[in-house]
């Protein structure tokens, strides 16, 4: 509503009120419009699946039953959950570390990294999958260079189709997710605080540990939880690798949905996965508040 002061004549005012048509109600219909046919109708959509047979008759829970009671999930659960843990802990000390140097210990070239980590984060994961085909691979760079200096032919033998290297690829490409947050929390850090710490004899790890951890604890947790989500829910760099025995969730979705055309399977897999992702989400936001609210008590 709008009002407006007209003067018609010498000492003559009127008032008028001008109505603006109400746009609050039109203007959620578009998001919202946007959000179920992006997002609801498909899990829904998934959801019905699950409860039905390869026919696309209903079959009540035996997709459930068959799924939840298989050694293959089990497994998969087990490899998706340890192999995120696993990188997120990777991601986390190397990130925290790397966002450490570029911050507080300058060097020639560390405006290079800084912005080399920014690149990283559109690279798609597959490609970093690829380069460590070339890199690790039985007739790779490295074994050649290796082969070279001491004669022995595929020197890391296998590597490349382990878990180590599927972690080593998730630690490479997700730690980006972690620097960028510990750098920008380093940034706005006052240089002020832990030069007082110095000065009163505080060594350097010392100096880390009670002044700048505790500093930059939100955003390494807010990192480590974009990581954790992010790795969970990690597709082309398991698949690239080819890892013998790393068969995680959404490899098994992929192998049950594309491979072997059994969508109820996969459906319910589907459904496990997105139940994970927003456990690990509301966990984050949780631990995020929480961590929040103490840092406002101490301030």
């Amino acid at each position: 509503m709008t009002i407006a002061l007209e003067t018609t004549a010498p000492g003559d005012t009127t008032v008028r009120v001008r109505r603006r048509p109400a746009l609050g109600g039109i203007s959620l219909v578009g998001p919202l419009a946007v959000l179920g046919l992006l997002f609801i109708y498909p899990l829904v959509t998934v959801v019905q699946q699950s409860f039905q047979d390869r026919l696309g008759r209903p079959a009540g829970a035996v997709a459930w039953q068959t799924v939840l009671r298989s050694a293959a999930f089990r497994e998969g659960l087990v490899n998706t959950i340890t192999t995120a843990i696993g990188a997120t802990i990777g991601c986390v000390l190397l990130g925290t570390f790397i966002a450490i140097v570029l911050a507080f210990v300058p060097f020639p070239g560390s405006a290079a990294v800084s912005r080399l980590t920014t690149v990283i984060l559109a690279f798609p994961s597959f490609f970093i999958a690829l380069s460590f085909a070339v890199l690790y691979g039985r007739v790779g760079v490295l074994s050649s260079v290796i082969e070279g200096l001491t004669g022995r032919p595929e020197a890391l033998g296998g590597f490349i189709y382990t878990r180590w290297a599927v972690l080593l690829a998730e630690i490479t490409f997700y730690t980006p997710f972690v620097v960028r947050p510990v750098l920008a929390a380093c940034q706005r850090m006052p240089i002020e605080q832990l030069r007082v710490a110095s000065s009163l004899g505080a060594r350097p790890w010392t100096v880390t540990r009670r002044v700048l951890l505790p500093e930059l604890l939100p955003s390494i947790v807010a990192g480590a939880s974009l990581c954790l989500m992010l790795t969970l829910n990690e597709f082309g760099i398991v698949l690239f690798i080819g890892a013998k025995g790393v068969i995680t969730l959404p490899v098994l979705i992929y192998t049950k949905g594309i491979v072997a055309f059994d969508y109820p399977s996969a459906a319910v897999l589907a459904c496990v996965q997105v139940a994970l992702s927003l456990i690990l989400y509301v966990s984050g936001r949780v631990l995020a508040a929480r961590i929040g609210g103490r840092r406002a008590a101490l301030d």
